[in-house]
């Protein structure tokens, strides 16, 4: 039986990415379940599917940290507002951001709280009791937290007033090891974000302008959106002595001269989950690469009242053998759900992104074949039984490369190279994506482009930055640097 009513309300068709990008990724997200919106202003809840996505990617981001050898810890979500005050750089950064807690029960505090807009100013405070000697250096620490801040324009993973990230916060001897440890965690994200979410990124440097409040230098990667936008995917800081000034964290070194250390921070947020909607999904959903997919595969039986038991058995049996195989590690799983016709099932799990569809019917088990059917190309490939685990293997690596291939290629056709202002300008308002042109480095410069334009600097590139030719895309002089521009999220 189909539940006609929800059938015909499930497969209804998503708003097109051509007609309106913004309505399709809100239409993807709710219809796909993966979060929703709250009666709380600017908040969301992430649902099962969009929960188990992020629980994939910070396995994956989980071990990669531990590699390079940082330890997870928790620190406290309140920050009391004389230590948020201590640095006021910082302050200003967040500001309009900051949430305050003010009473604990009915009684007023003594002392305003704020809701961790990020966590340099109580990490610092901890770090300046720990530290006392070159011996407790370095101090190579992460968490997995919520962070608070009070957007005022909000969307679905993207910004949020509440959402989900791990920071990473070290401490070193000197400036040479904790700029080390700054690009190292910049590489750290680059290949993580290729190689489990499929998403080509640059990386680079941000200006004066964009790096973070606090920091001596901030570095990010960023990828291009299917809509042409620029998405920051992740973001690494040298914060040299700046908190540790502020904060006292201070070592006696091996010549018995007491030092400040040298800090970074690094982070990356469930906004990775809004990259891997807007860069991969198409008109039919979400298009998900099987690195970060909940189910890798699903199994779709198909069967009159005649068949039923047969079919699914044989299903049950196809599946049991999936999971059982030794180095296959799939995620698989059968939809034996007797309310929704085969064809709704097909629709649904194509919206959601399930990377490999397994249908089986009473002429699949009379021939012992399966029908695998990829969502990246919606290719059919008629597999022997006793051959599916490894051709499931197989194509599951070739659509993770696939997919990533794809947005690599669209990201060269979108990246322009011109100095010249108005090509520039054009080139945003017809092609869009990356430009790279010359900038003179100056601060008036960058504002009128963001000005003139809504672009803004993303980045100096980090390869190929000393190799500069060509003029300032702004004010026409010799260009002392080039930009990576976009208009961005």
């Amino acid at each position: 039986m189909t539940r006609k009513g929800e059938e015909k309300e499930f497969v209804k068709e998503l708003t097109p990415k051509s007609v309106d990008f913004s309505q399709w990724y809100v239409d993807v997200i709710r219809k796909t379940d993966m979060a929703d919106y709250t009666t709380i202003k600017g908040c969301m809840v992430i649902k099962p599917y969009g929960y188990a996505i992020w629980e994939n990617i910070k396995s994956a981001l989980d071990r990669r940290i531990k590699e390079t050898g940082h330890q997870n810890a928790y620190f406290p979500l309140f920050v009391p507002e004389s230590l948020l005050k201590l640095e006021a750089e910082h302050v200003k950064g967040f500001a309009p951001e900051v949430a305050w807690v003010t009473h604990g029960g009915d009684e007023p505090l003594e002392e305003r709280l704020a809701i961790r807009p990020t966590s340099e100013a109580i990490i610092c405070s901890i770090y300046a009791k720990w530290v006392q000697s070159y011996r407790d250096l370095p101090i190579l620490i992460n968490q997995w937290a919520n962070i608070v801040r009070w957007e005022k324009v909000t969307r679905l993973f993207l910004r949020t007033t509440e959402f989900l990230w791990q920071e990473g916060h070290t401490c070193h001897r000197t400036y040479e090891e904790a700029q080390e440890e700054t690009l190292r965690m910049l590489g750290v994200y680059k290949e993580f974000v290729e190689t489990e979410l499929a998403l080509p990124v640059i990386c680079g440097e941000k200006t004066e302008s964009e790096k973070f409040a606090g920091a001596q230098k901030t570095y990010c990667i960023e990828a291009l959106m299917a809509d042409g936008k620029s998405l920051q995917a992740g973001t690494s800081h040298n914060l040299g002595q700046h908190f540790a000034r502020v904060f006292g964290i201070k070592f006696l070194d091996e010549d018995q001269t007491e030092k400040y250390v040298w800090q970074t921070s690094w982070g990356v947020s469930t906004r990775l989950i809004g990259g891997v909607v807007m860069a991969h999904g198409d008109d039919s959903g979400l298009v998900l690469h099987p690195r970060i997919a909940p189910i890798q595969l699903i199994f779709v039986p198909i069967y009159t009242t005649a068949t039923q038991t047969a079919i699914c058995e044989k299903v049950h049996s196809l599946n049991s053998q999936i999971l059982q195989s030794i180095n296959s590690q799939i995620r698989s799983e059968p939809d034996f759900r007797d309310t929704y016709t085969p064809g709704w099932k097909f629709n649904e799990w194509e919206m959601k992104g399930v990377p490999l569809r397994a249908e089986v019917g009473p002429k699949d088990i009379q021939k012992k074949q399966v029908v695998l059917v990829r969502r990246d190309t919606h290719e059919k490939i008629i597999v022997p039984e006793e051959d599916l685990t490894e051709k499931v293997v197989t194509l599951l690596r070739e659509i993770q490369e696939g997919i990533y291939s794809k947005a690599l290629a669209f990201r060269e056709e979108h990246t322009t190279r011109t100095d010249r202002f108005e090509e520039f300008k054009e080139v945003l308002e017809t092609k869009k994506g990356f430009l790279i042109s010359g900038w003179c480095g100056s601060p008036e410069c960058e504002e009128k482009v963001k000005e003139e334009t809504k672009a803004t600097i993303r980045c100096i590139p980090s390869e190929g930055c000393n190799q500069v030719e060509g003029y300032c895309v702004a004010c026409g002089k010799p260009a002392q640097k080039k930009a990576y521009f976009a208009r961005a999220y």
